[in-house]
């Protein structure tokens, strides 16, 4: 075992200090997603014995529910409106990274947000959509408009949550971005210049292609935060008004531990289609960032 140690020390050294992050790993996330797997093909109270049903709540799930298709259809407005935080990110961070006056002043209130609590973000929109005393209207107000109850209002609750989501993560995707521009090659930058490149060439065909790390993170973080989005709903509007603000995570919550009857099985089918949702995004662009990375060697 030394001697085969002593020949293959340099391929096997790094997979000694692996090894107990892949363990910890396999324990705390590989084995409880083939738990979850296993659970949603029963039906279970989480107290007596579990009835084996195979795929019948993933057929009631996909053929029978509507609250999961409200669900569903919100968890698409989430990842559609969500995704405005990272060229939001990425203009802050742009802005931030120039030599102007105050500029120390400018990043504590854009990194702000990113450090308080989704509980303290949602009670603060909270405050701010509510339609007695809250700012918002006093906003819209002043052109005349008004007064809207946003949490209200099973139209719009839905596009006011994601806007309160928006903001500290458009902060998370400026830290990103602001990271990434620090690592930008200046000589490239420079060279650019000489050619003529400003504006907006000089963000698309030098700068942009330097940031693709950072975009890659700031979509697959995105993502995840827009498809397991609970705390901001649970904070203002607990799933109404009349369940139009329910998302999946939400829902899995409500069916699994909450007062519909604690629906083990059910919940974790939820869980399931989630889990699928956030692996069919993220694993499309982990290749789309092989390819380019293939592309460029």
């Amino acid at each position: 075992m030394y001697s085969w140690y002593k020949r293959n020390q340099i391929a096997a050294t790094p997979w000694l200090f692996l090894i107990p992050a892949l363990i910890m790993f396999a324990m705390y996330v590989i084995y409880p997603i083939l738990q979850s797997f296993n659970l949603s093909l029963y039906k279970w109270d989480g107290l007596g014995d579990a009835e084996y049903v195979g795929l019948a709540n993933y057929e009631k799930l996909l053929l029978r529910d509507r609250a999961f298709e409200i669900s569903m259809w919100n968890n698409a407005k989430w990842l559609a409106f969500y995704l405005l935080a990272i060229p939001g990110g990425l203009f802050i961070a742009l802005f931030l990274n120039q030599t102007v006056r105050g500029i120390r002043l400018y990043k504590s209130l854009f990194f702000f947000p990113f450090v308080i609590s989704q509980i303290v973000v949602g009670l603060v929109f909270t405050w701010f959509y509510d339609p007695t005393f809250g700012l918002f209207n006093a906003i819209i107000g002043v052109v005349g408009l008004g007064p809207v109850n946003v949490l209200g209002d099973p139209q719009l609750a839905t596009y006011g949550i994601i806007a309160a989501g928006l903001w500290p993560q458009t902060a998370y995707c400026m830290i990103l971005y602001l990271t990434g521009l620090n690592a930008v090659d200046p000589e490239q930058i420079e060279a650019a210049r000489l050619d003529g490149a400003k504006g907006m060439r000089m963000l698309w065909h030098v700068i942009l292609p330097q940031l693709r790390p950072a975009t890659f993170i700031a979509f697959v973080v995105t993502i995840i935060g827009a498809l397991r989005s609970f705390d901001l709903i649970s904070i203002m509007t607990n799933g109404g008004p009349f369940g139009s603000t329910r998302v999946l995570s939400f829902y899995m919550f409500e069916k699994s531990l909450s007062e519909y009857g604690f629906k083990m099985g059910y919940g974790a089918a939820i869980a399931v289609v989630l889990f699928l949702l956030m692996l069919i995004f993220i694993g499309y662009f982990l290749w789309r960032m092989y390819q380019d990375e293939k592309g460029g060697h």
